[in-house]
């Protein structure tokens, strides 16, 4: 495969110099990828330029690059500090703290490569990059390009009608656009890659309907993006639950620790094995995501997955879109609520859960929405969800 020698000649750490790169998407970006992973050029953390100035600050407080740069050239920094990684993606806690992920280019290469096998990507296939290049989904599908030696289609702003005419072969997307895509003919794609969020059923049903080739992929920056794909990890990837029921992965997509944060790497790292924030269950040897450790809403007592209930309510007739979140309450704690895209009524979604589930998670509220508030990664907006809109 074209540029995998290349890139796999990079072996062993290598310290150098760290740029904070804060550049729209483009060939610009995608050139300085490459400088990073093959050792050639600094490494890098993009940034997206439509950072506030706050959040800004507070992530180049916590990155402590050499560098700085942005389409005004190169601004040097005093005190940066040197890192054995080659691309660096900036995450947030449950706090809001900035973290910042430390990835080496043998992990991202092994990324890539291992999906370019899973996918069957023919050689010349082109990816059409439609999503942040600040975020490790956007930046491992210009990785994907580089290892194949092709030219990375790059669109700014997500058009479906653009999309589906850009001539790629493969794309990865959220759940939002990939609904929005749903009134073209998706069997242009070889493949499509869909993560970020959970996906409701139906939309997975239909999106095949229009000749999707649809893989759901589960992952984080932490194992350099998607890792296990329709429930089944990537070949040298490794999936377990644990006794606490947190879902752990090992292998050689993992991350090298957290920047300058060997505390935050030694809390989440058991031998081998990097313990996620989310919970799951291994059926008839597949993953099943059940939702993310810290949603666990607490009402009257008893425990509730936020994302069971969503991955259930997304099958009633009545619900397009849906987040559950706990909201407080002075008589429970916290109140199960379901901010919904759809009509369907409170009453309706309590019986449909409780056909399922114990009655104390049936949602005590159900909030219509026209539509769910997202982050720029494509996730729901939780924080903002468990305020009332």
């Amino acid at each position: 495969m074209p540029g995998v020698a290349m890139l796999d000649s990079l072996n062993g750490a290598m310290s150098r110099p760290l740029h904070a790169v804060i550049l729209p998407p483009g060939p610009a970006i995608a050139q300085r990828l490459k400088a990073a992973l093959d050792g050639s050029g600094p490494a890098i953390c993009p940034l997206s330029p439509a950072l506030p100035e706050p959040a800004l600050r507070s992530i180049l407080d916590a990155l402590s690059p050499a560098a700085v740069e942005t389409p005004d050239g190169v601004a040097r920094r005093d005190g940066g500090q040197p890192t054995d990684a080659a691309v660096l993606i900036a995450t947030s806690g449950s706090t809001g703290q900035p973290k910042i992920v430390e990835l080496s280019a043998e992990a991202m290469t092994r990324s890539a490569t291992a999906t370019l096998d899973r996918i069957g990507a023919a050689p010349g296939d082109r990816w059409l990059c439609c999503l942040p290049t600040d975020h490790i989904a956007g930046v491992q599908v210009l990785t994907r390009s580089i290892v194949t030696g092709t030219t990375p289609i790059v669109h700014e702003r997500f058009s479906p009608a653009d999309a589906v005419a850009g001539g790629a072969q493969h794309i990865s997307v959220v759940p939002t656009q990939l609904r929005r895509m749903l009134d073209h003919d998706l069997s242009v794609f070889s493949s499509i890659l869909l993560g970020g969020a959970a996906t409701p059923p139906d939309l997975l049903a239909a999106a095949r309907a229009a000749g999707g080739r649809v893989l759901t992929t589960y992952g984080m920056s932490e194992t350099c993006g998607g890792c296990v794909y329709d429930g089944v990890p990537l070949d040298g990837v490794s999936a377990a639950v644990g006794d606490d029921g947190r879902i752990r992965l090992a292998g050689p997509v993992l991350f090298d620790g957290y920047r300058l944060r060997p505390d935050l790497t030694a809390a989440v790292l058991d031998g081998d094995w990097f313990v996620t924030s989310d919970l799951g269950v291994i059926e008839n040897g597949e993953l099943r995501v059940r939702g993310r450790a810290d949603d666990v809403i607490i009402t009257g007592g008893e425990k509730v997955v936020a994302g069971e209930v969503e991955h259930l309510l997304r099958t009633h007739p009545g619900v397009e879109d849906v987040v559950v979140v706990g909201r407080p309450d002075p008589e429970w704690g916290e109140r199960v609520t379901a901010v919904v895209v759809g009509s369907a009524t409170l009453e309706e979604l309590r019986d449909h859960v409780r056909t399922t589930l114990p009655a104390h998670a049936a949602p005590r509220t159900v909030e219509l929405v026209p539509e769910i508030p997202l982050l720029a990664s494509g996730k729901p907006d939780r924080v903002r969800l468990r305020r009332p809109l």
